[in-house]
């Protein structure tokens, strides 16, 4: 745990490649403020620089996963006269950030996920939800259209006239119905929600690295991109891909593991 953090929890999960950012403004429901968005900024930074570390797992300390932004904190960015309209304002940093993060992210999502918490748990690769949790954006409530949740949400691949009935209704959907909707990667029984996710993140976290980081590129680049298009980027990847690791290099080894069907405890015996 890094002492110099105060909103933010990190923690490394010794020998398993997994790492934990535990956002810690309980008494806010982990609303995002200006030091919160700083200090999960420094802790991607720690974990950007361990090599052993493959898997990032967010998640929020107290009764809620993120309320969205600290509207104090969010009035202050407007005050004043205009800002420049180019730059973009920290939490649109830290939402691109995670989304363009060099390792597997994953949101665990409990309690309440609002707002600028859904732009937030967007820009993850992977969201593990609690069935019971509520997804929603409330801005329309408070006479907004909700930045950066509504494009991120409309991006998301859930049917565009479900997700105008979150935007334009500001009721939340549950974690469970965020399944069906596919705007979260699986919900679970909040009591399973901490070993379904730390499970899935040590298995993630056990393949090797290079497969991991590329594809990610492959993924997070390739859905803005035309078809035609992303299938010439999957090639320039698979040839940065064999500067890295020889995919092919245990070919004879992976088959014999997947003799009588499929096997995915299958690990490549790569050093360490």
């Amino acid at each position: 745990m890094d002492s110099k953090l105060s909103t933010v929890i990190l923690e490394k999960i010794s020998g398993t490649g997994v790492a934990k950012i535990i956002f810690n403004r309980p008494e806010k429901r982990n609303a995002l403020n200006g030091q919160l968005v700083a200090e999960i900024m420094s802790a991607l930074e720690e974990i950007r620089a361990d090599r052993d570390i493959n898997v990032v797992i967010t998640k929020g300390n107290g009764p809620s996963y993120c309320s969205g932004l600290d509207l104090y904190f969010l009035r202050s960015l407007s005050e004043g006269p205009p800002g420049d309209w180019d730059r973009p304002t920290p939490t649109v940093v830290l939402f691109e950030a995670i989304r363009n993060f060099g390792k597997i992210t994953i949101a665990q999502v409990h309690g309440y996920c609002l707002g600028g918490g859904i732009a937030l748990m967007n820009s993850h690769d992977l969201v593990i939800a609690a069935k019971n949790s509520q997804i929603g954006m409330p801005e329309i409530l408070r006479g907004s259209f909700g930045q950066m949740a509504t494009s991120t949400l409309f991006h998301s691949g859930v049917p565009f006239k479900k997700a105008a009935l979150i935007q334009l209704t500001g009721q939340n959907v549950s974690g469970a119905e965020a399944d069906r909707l596919g705007l979260v990667s699986m919900a679970v029984e909040e009591a399973e929600l901490e070993e379904a996710t730390l499970k899935l993140a040590q298995d993630i976290a056990t393949r090797h690295p290079a497969a991991l980081a590329n594809a990610k590129i492959a993924a997070q680049m390739g859905r803005d991109l035309s078809l035609p298009d992303a299938m010439k980027l999957d090639q320039l990847i698979g040839a940065r891909q064999r500067l890295m690791v020889d995919p092919l290099g245990k070919v004879e080894e992976y088959l014999s593991s997947q003799k009588g069907g499929p096997n995915t405890t299958y690990r490549r015996s790569d050093p360490k």
